[in-house]
């Protein structure tokens, strides 16, 4: 008879030890899974807040430039040249924008692009040059903010 219930201690305990074997590395597996996705997420974070960044300072400076040519000769053709590629680079940093806000959960972010973005737009508005100066000092630092909030996600 102390052979059967040894036998069936031993069992029991094989039983247990699988059952918590499985139990521990179905946590550590999850646990993994989690990290992975977090990482990854936050892979796409940075790609899609560095689009962004520079989209939109390569917008700035479309900007300026089309404002400086505006006002050398306001019908000529490297205005003309310079406010197409003003256009073509709002919509690149548009197209950004959208993504920063279909990937971030946080709205500061999406507020702050949207600021840089609406910033950056405004520049080849401006009328006389300490206006122009104004607004293009006003986008960079809107910008720069953008990139502060956003970077705290990604840390």
């Amino acid at each position: 008879m102390e052979a059967i219930w040894t036998s069936v201690v031993a069992v029991g305990g094989t039983l247990l030890g699988s059952v918590i074997t499985h139990v521990f590395q179905r946590l550590a597996s999850r646990r993994n899974e989690e990290f992975t996705r977090a990482e990854a997420l936050r892979q796409e974070w940075i790609a899609t807040y560095t689009a962004f960044a520079a989209a939109v300072e390569d917008y700035r400076h479309g900007q300026a430039t089309r404002w400086y040519r505006k006002t050398e000769d306001a019908g000529g053709e490297s205005y003309k040249e310079a406010r197409d590629e003003a256009h073509r680079l709002r919509t690149v940093t548009r197209q950004a924008l959208y993504r920063v806000k279909l990937l971030t959960h946080d709205q500061s972010v999406a507020r702050a692009a949207e600021l840089a973005y609406q910033q950056t737009m405004e520049i080849s508005e401006a009328g006389e040059h300490s206006e122009y100066l104004s607004r293009a000092r006003g986008a960079r630092e809107a910008i720069e903010a953008f990139v502060s909030v956003a970077s705290r996600l990604v840390r």
